[in-house]
């Protein structure tokens, strides 16, 4: 009884510190993250009032005190390393063709603001150098930290590592992406934190052997109780993504209930609001 009491204690001598120090999101997060034990990531960033992979996002997401941002790495042709999902810019920038093909200086003429005009007239697409810098800086002023989810799209395992380092967000962060990559990702730092796709339950044994995983990002469609259990025992954690259709309060429910580590949401305040009863 005597610890319970203390426990309360405690709990609502933090919530008053938050509320000192945080904004209104930044409570919201705190509360939900001191209630639950499943972890949020924002896919590309998104907040719902900001183009996806931009500064912009990221900004407003960093306030929803979210536990990961999803980024996607590509290389210029320069070798600069920047933040786009697709291979090319038609769908997100006033631009057209691969971004491999530009160098840095012409990346940044372009616009990362389609659809978004109106809003954010001058938003550009960012390098990793830039979004590490704003994570870093969140970090040392606030009481939820984030991290950094990569999915490591087009790009070497050497310079990504080296930013990473360089702004403190090496340890923590996760990596994603092709078998191939991961492996010469362990090769090149052997304490990162990989995670592989998992879409079969058969593959689960060879990917620990070849990749000793910290995460594992199952299939959602796959995702069963006897698997996250199986995970779990081998001290890996279960990651997934409810995006699209499947981001919804029912498969937020589903993930907590089976034990389920993190999910990527397009939607994290839903998340939040459902949880919290919002």
């Amino acid at each position: 009884m005597k610890k319970n009491i203390w426990l309360m204690v405690l709990s609502i001598a933090s919530i008053m510190s938050c509320q000192r120090s945080n904004s209104p999101n930044q409570i919201e997060a705190w509360t939900y993250k001191s209630q639950h034990k499943l972890r949020i990531s924002a896919h590309r960033g998104n907040s719902g009032s900001a183009p996806e992979n931009t500064l912009a996002t990221f900004q407003k997401t960093l306030d929803m005190g979210v536990d990961f941002i999803e980024i996607d790495v590509r290389t210029s042709k320069d070798n600069q390393l920047v933040i786009l999902h697709d291979g090319t810019l038609n769908r997100t920038t006033n631009g057209n063709g691969p971004i491999s093909n530009l160098t840095l200086e012409e990346i940044k003429r372009l616009k990362a603001n389609k659809s978004w005009e109106a809003q954010f007239p001058d938003e550009r697409i960012p390098t990793l150098e830039e979004t590490l810098q704003l994570i870093e800086k969140w970090n040392k002023q606030k009481n939820t930290k984030t991290y950094i989810y990569v999915d490591c799209k087009q790009v070497e395992p050497k310079p990504l590592l080296a930013l990473m380092r360089q702004y403190h967000l090496d340890k923590e962060s996760v990596y994603f992406g092709s078998d191939e990559f991961l492996e010469r990702l362990k090769a090149e730092d052997p304490q990162s934190k990989r995670m592989p796709s998992l879409n079969k339950a058969e593959e689960m044994e060879t990917k620990i052997k070849r990749l000793a995983p910290y995460a594992f990002d199952v299939n959602w469609l796959k995702m069963n109780a006897q698997l996250v259990k199986d995970i779990h025992k081998k001290n890996i954690r279960v990651y997934s993504d409810v995006l699209g259709p499947l981001d919804q309060a029912l498969n937020y429910k589903k993930a907590k209930e089976l034990g389920v580590d993190l999910i990527q949401t397009d939607h994290v305040k839903s998340v939040y609001r459902y949880f919290l009863g919002n």
